[in-house]
């Protein structure tokens, strides 16, 4: 009797020791796969992430525009070097502070994106405010925080690091002509993605416009995301014009948005394409050196660090 207590004893502790491996490994335990520049043979490592006509809340302050050294014309809601050039509206919508960045380039070479620490991991993870300060980026917003899931295709920058797709996600491809298209992972694999010329898969969703029309429904949401929360989005308006989007949320003083209300909101700023990235705690934009929105994610209500951003900046 005594033998059998201690072989339960021992198989208790065996499954307590193999369950706080398992949480340590899913959530603390960084593991790299890949420095950023080229692909790796991993494929199976995602960290954990969370109407009417816009008006906007402030106007553009074209007065102070001044030129920075490397010819760039800055103002406060502005940039413009002649490749790139980026508007920044705040708008106030459904009790929400809404950022939009209007984004015209010459080349969709200057769409672009980076991961933490500048590798390819699980459990890797740094301020999207850091990471587009070490890329150069004049404007950047969170990505898909790749890292919080087991499966869900990732090409970054032409080179593929995950192949492990799943019927029904949807996933937001950037092809190297700057055009953006939504796919089903189980109906299109990621080496004919690559084929194809894609650039950038961003895993997360799901899709909220697609040929101008709006692809969710109002009760719609991700997971068990509350109806209203901080937002991310991104999507094409024509060709290299494009508009990055971040919603406030969980406050006081915004309340944050639905993904219809999101999708809402793109379709209104002309948007054909439309896709959501990580929202809730990651949501954060960055612009001209400094965080515009108000990140809920962190201790101190500051910025979550996440896995990877999307961004715009020289190559």
């Amino acid at each position: 009797m005594i033998r059998k207590h201690r072989i339960l004893m021992a198989n208790i502790l065996i499954l307590l020791v193999f369950t706080a491996y398992v949480i340590m490994d899913t959530f603390f335990i960084t593991r790299v796969y890949g420095d950023g520049t080229e692909a790796t043979e991993e494929t199976s490592v995602r960290e954990q992430p969370d109407n009417g006509d816009a008006i906007p809340d402030r106007e553009q302050n074209d007065d102070s525009s001044v030129p920075d050294p490397a010819g760039a014309v800055i103002t406060e809601d502005s940039y413009s070097d002649g490749n790139i050039s980026v508007t920044l509206t705040e708008y106030r919508q459904n009790d929400t502070t809404i950022y939009a960045a209007d984004v015209r380039l010459s080349s969709p070479e200057y769409l672009r994106t980076a991961l933490a620490e500048g590798t390819y991991g699980r459990n890797i993870t740094q301020a999207t405010s850091e990471m587009a300060e070490n890329a150069g980026a004049v404007l950047a917003v969170n990505g898909d925080y790749y890292g919080a899931q087991q499966k869900g295709y990732v090409i970054r920058n032409g080179v593929l690091y995950r192949d492990t797709g799943e019927s029904g996600q949807e996933d937001l491809v950037i092809y190297s002509d700057g055009s953006m298209e939504v796919i089903d992972e189980g109906e299109v694999s990621a080496q004919e993605l690559i084929g194809s010329g894609a650039q950038q898969t961003l895993s997360f969703g799901p899709a909220l416009v697609e040929d101008g029309d709006i692809s969710v429904t109002e009760g719609e949401e991700v997971g068990r995301a509350k109806a209203s929360n901080p937002r991310t989005a991104i999507g094409i308006i024509d060709e290299n014009h494009y508009i990055f989007v971040v919603s406030d949320g969980r406050s006081d003083e915004s309340e944050g948005l639905s993904l219809y209300e999101l999708a809402q909101f793109m379709q209104s700023m002309g948007a054909e394409t439309a896709y959501n990235l990580d929202g809730g705690g990651s949501s954060t934009m960055y612009f001209n050196g400094s965080v515009v929105n108000n990140p809920t994610g962190g201790r101190g209500e500051s910025e979550r660090k996440v896995s990877d951003i999307v961004y715009i900046g020289e190559k």
